[in-house]
């Protein structure tokens, strides 16, 4: 079983992304299992949406506490404390950052993957909608869904400015900067 856990602020799309993303693995045969947690209910608060994959049904129903996986879809939401005591050994992190290779250095412990989706969304007309652009970089750095299948899944559930969402999902796929064991790659 593989564990996600998604950080975001209302509006940037941090549900509809894990919501996308367990489409994505459904269709690939997996059982997803999603579910969100909401701070105030307004724009700009903190979300965190969870998401289980396994090869077979998946019986739990809690919160997950120690992710294989955390994406950062506001990079001020990252608490390297925090990462460090909840995130499994060898874990995956994904946060929506400029492309700089001085942070974060604490984290290179992990599978660190750092995208400026803002810039990506920005640049296509989208705004603060990042979720698609993170999806674009989650599947580059974590290996785990073929484009083509998060390209069919953004199509079939974004409700406007589909081309641009795919556009999005394409060049974070392209641009993710990974710093795998102190290695720079991307």
């Amino acid at each position: 079983m593989v564990e996600i856990k998604f950080y975001g602020r209302g509006g940037q799309g941090a549900v509809i992304a894990s919501q996308i993303l367990a489409k994505v693995f459904f269709s690939m045969g997996k059982y997803p299992q999603c579910f969100s947690l909401f701070g105030g209910e307004r724009r700009g608060a903190p979300v965190a949406s969870f998401l289980r994959v396994d090869d077979k049904k998946i019986l739990l129903k809690c919160e997950i506490i120690r992710p294989d996986e955390v994406i950062f879809m506001a990079p001020d939401l990252v608490d390297e404390k925090e990462i460090d005591a909840i995130l499994k050994p060898g874990g995956l992190i994904l946060i929506n950052d400029a492309l700089t290779t001085n942070g974060f250095k604490a984290l290179r412990k992990f599978r660190l993957a750092l995208v400026d989706a803002l810039s990506i969304s920005e640049d296509l007309g989208m705004g603060a909608m990042i979720n698609t652009a993170m999806l674009g970089a989650y599947a580059k750095a974590s290996g785990a869904i073929p484009m083509e299948y998060l390209e069919k899944a953004i199509k079939e559930t974004v409700p406007a400015k589909i081309e641009e969402n795919v556009a999005a999902a394409r060049r974070a796929y392209e641009v993710t900067r990974l710093f795998y064991g102190g290695a720079i790659d991307g």
